[in-house]
């Protein structure tokens, strides 16, 4: 049963001027500033090291800073005594010995490495290509399978809804200069299935709409149908956002990238679901007939 009756499309078009500007400035961004690439991408080098007693990353990062060694990532690695040091630096045989004395220095406790491992550029730029690969037959399998589900007005409006959700994730990305990995690749691809199945879910109640409610306009149906599934997708969204609030604020820094790409993505995959694919569905000029088939002529008998 309905219990809100909100007038989602009266505000169509400040929702499209917002969303527009969302899209320009990450547009924007990403030409200019583009994405911080990680190692997973740009290559470079990967030390554990173990402490006895729990570091504190910040200091780590400043002594490693004061040593020369320049565009350096500090996490912790599965417990706070673990630390795994990312550095863009070429690989050599010595480079974990030399940075395991550097933070042996600087430590009051015993630090022991566990591994020094390389990532090359070579493996990066095939991570980067195939990721994007990966994104756009997402997008193209999505289009496919909507358009065979519903009708294509629906397909091109979930699609634009899903590109929309991406940029707008990436811009965030690349405007707060956040490190872009494969735990974020990850997170968009999961970002892609979330806003998927909400925007599903609002297509689907318009679709079974326009077939039992026969004197309605495109208008108020879209919002009638909004307004039915409001409470599911408010209840789902939410809870997925308080997990990853939990994870964002105890994950660890391993985990900090990842959990931030899900929020952001699910928080505008919401807004999508919700606005951007039934104002894209009225723009298209959507109506009953595009649902329901032409009834077939019955052929006359013809006799002598």
């Amino acid at each position: 049963m309905k219990v809100t009756n909100i007038p989602f499309m009266a505000m169509r078009k400040l929702v499209a001027v917002f969303s527009i500007v969302l899209l320009l400035v990450s547009i924007g961004s990403l030409a200019v500033k583009g994405l911080q690439f990680g190692l997973d991408f740009t290559g470079g080098t990967l030390i554990e090291v173990g402490y006895q007693e729990a570091p504190d990353l910040e200091d780590v990062r400043e002594l490693l800073a004061a040593n020369g060694y320049g565009d350096v990532v500090v996490q912790n690695f599965g417990s706070s005594t673990d630390v795994v040091v990312r550095l863009a630096n070429a690989y050599t045989p010595t480079l974990g010995d030399e940075v395991l004395l550097t933070l042996q220095d600087g430590a009051d406790t015993r630090v022991t490495l566990k591994r020094s491992e390389f990532v090359g550029a070579q493996v990066g730029e095939e991570l980067r290509e195939q990721g994007g690969l990966g994104m756009l037959l997402a997008l193209a399998v999505v289009m496919i399978y909507v358009a065979v589900r519903f009708q294509f007005k629906f397909s091109l409006a979930s699609v634009a809804a899903l590109a929309h959700d991406v940029i707008i994730t990436l811009g965030f990305f690349s405007l707060f200069e956040v490190e872009f990995d494969l735990t974020v690749l990850a997170a968009l691809l999961a970002v892609v299935g979330y806003s998927l199945n909400d925007t599903i879910v609002v297509c689907d109640r318009i679709r079974e709409n326009f077939r039992v409610m026969r004197d309605i306009e495109p208008y108020d149906l879209i919002n009638e149908s909004i307004n039915q599934t409001l409470g599911r997708t408010l209840i789902t969204s939410l809870t997925t956002i308080f997990v990853l609030l939990v994870l964002f604020l105890f994950g660890g820094e391993a985990i900090n990238s990842f959990s931030q790409a899900l929020l952001v993505g699910i928080v505008i995959g919401t807004y999508s679901s919700v606005f951007v694919a039934a104002n894209l569905l009225l723009a298209l000029n959507i109506t009953r007939e595009d649902l329901i088939p032409a009834p077939k002529e019955e052929l006359e008998d013809e006799t002598p």
